[in-house]
C-alpha cells in the first residue's frame, strides 16, 4: 500500500512540474509574439488575421529602417487612392483586361481578363508605441528625412514627401479617412466606424498572379449589404502605413476564381452603389459604358489591401 501512495504522489508531483513548464513555456511564447499580434488576440480573440496584413507583423520590427529601400516606380500608383485611377496605365497596354465590371457579372461562369497581381511596397509594421515616437507630418519632413537617412531632394524623399501629402489631402465629400501608422491604429479607427463587431477580408491568391483570363466558381457570398465600410490602402512609405477611408455606400462580395492557367484566388469585389457625383468622362464608367447615378460598378480589391466590413 505504501508502494501505491509513494507512486501516486510521485505521479502528482511530475504532473504538476508538468503543468508549471508548460504553462512557463506558453507565457515565453506569448511574451515573444509581436505587440501588433498580442493587440489583434485581445481584440479578435480566436480570429485568423488576413494574410495581407500577417505579411507585415514581423517579429524584428521594432525600428524603422535606417535607410529607405521600398520605392519603386509603379508602387507610385498605389497611392493614388481611388478606384478611378486605378491600373489605368495598364489597361492601356491590354485593352483586353478589365478593371471595372457590373454587379450582375459577378456570377458563377462569368470570365473576364483581369489583373491580381501585387504592386505593393513591401515594408512592414512597426508597433504602435514605436510609429508614434515619429513624426508623420509636412511640417515635419527634414526630421523625418534625417530620421531615416534620407537626402532632400533625392526620390526617396520625394516619395515619403508625396505619401504624407497624399494623408494631409483635402477629404472627399462624404469621405472619412485617416492614415494608420501602425496595425492597432488601423484596428482602431476601423472599430471607430463600424463598431467593435468587424472583420478585416482582402484577396488571397494561391501563387503569383498575372494578367489572365478568371472565371467565378460556385460559392459567390455577399459580406456587407449595402452598409457603409472602410477600405485600406497599403502606401508607399519607410514602413508600412495604410491609407484607411470610407466610400460612401457598398457592397462587397466574397469571390472564388479560377483563373486560365489554374491559379485560384479568393476575390473580394467591391460594389459602389451611388456613381451619382462621377466624373462620366472617368475611366470606370467609360469601360462599363454606363451614365452617373444608374448602376453600381464593381473592381476587385488588389491584392495587399484590406476591407473592413461588420461582422
Amino acid at each position: 500500500m505504501e508502494i501505491c501512495f509513494s507512486h501516486i504522489i510521485a505521479f502528482l508531483t511530475l504532473t504538476l512540474v508538468a503543468r508549471a513548464s508548460y504553462a512557463a513555456a506558453a507565457r515565453d511564447t506569448t511574451s515573444t509574439l509581436p505587440p501588433q499580434l498580442h493587440y489583434w488576440n485581445s481584440v479578435f480573440p480566436g480570429t485568423t488575421m488576413p494574410k495581407a496584413l500577417r505579411e507585415l507583423v514581423q517579429p524584428d520590427s521594432v525600428e524603422p529602417p535606417k535607410n529607405f529601400v521600398g520605392y519603386n516606380q509603379h508602387g507610385v500608383e498605389d497611392r493614388t487612392l481611388s478606384v478611378y485611377t486605378q491600373d489605368d496605365d495598364t489597361h492601356l497596354k491590354d485593352p483586353t483586361q478589365r478593371i471595372f465590371f457590373l454587379e450582375k457579372e459577378i456570377k458563377p461562369g462569368k470570365t473576364m481578363k483581369y489583373s491580381l497581381g501585387r504592386n505593393i511596397p513591401g515594408e512592414t509594421f512597426l508597433p504602435r508605441k514605436t510609429a508614434e515616437s515619429i513624426p508623420f507630418s509636412s511640417a515635419k519632413l527634414p526630421e523625418i528625412l534625417n530620421k531615416f537617412s534620407m537626402k532632400p531632394g533625392s526620390v526617396e524623399a520625394t516619395v515619403i514627401q508625396e505619401t504624407i501629402q497624399d494623408c494631409e489631402s483635402e477629404v472627399l465629400r462624404g469621405e472619412d479617412r485617416y492614415c494608420a501608422t501602425s496595425l492597432e491604429s488601423m484596428v482602431d479607427f476601423s472599430m471607430s466606424k463600424l463598431g467593435r463587431n468587424v472583420q478585416a477580408i482582402s484577396t488571397e491568391v494561391e501563387k503569383g498572379a498575372t494578367l489572365q483570363n478568371y472565371t467565378v466558381k460556385p460559392g459567390v457570398k455577399n459580406v456587407n449589404e449595402g452598409g457603409n465600410f472602410i477600405l485600406c490602402h497599403k502606401l508607399t512609405y519607410a514602413y508600412a502605413v495604410f491609407f484607411c477611408h470610407t466610400f460612401g455606400q457598398t457592397r462587397a462580395y466574397a469571390v472564388p476564381l479560377q483563373g486560365a492557367d489554374g491559379t485560384t484566388a479568393n476575390a473580394v469585389a467591391i460594389c459602389h452603389l451611388d456613381t451619382s457625383a462621377w466624373n462620366p468622362k472617368n475611366h470606370p464608367l467609360q469601360e462599363v459604358k454606363v451614365k452617373p447615378g444608374t448602376v453600381p460598378v464593381c473592381h476587385y480589391l488588389p491584392q495587399g489591401h484590406i476591407a473592413w466590413v461588420p461582422n
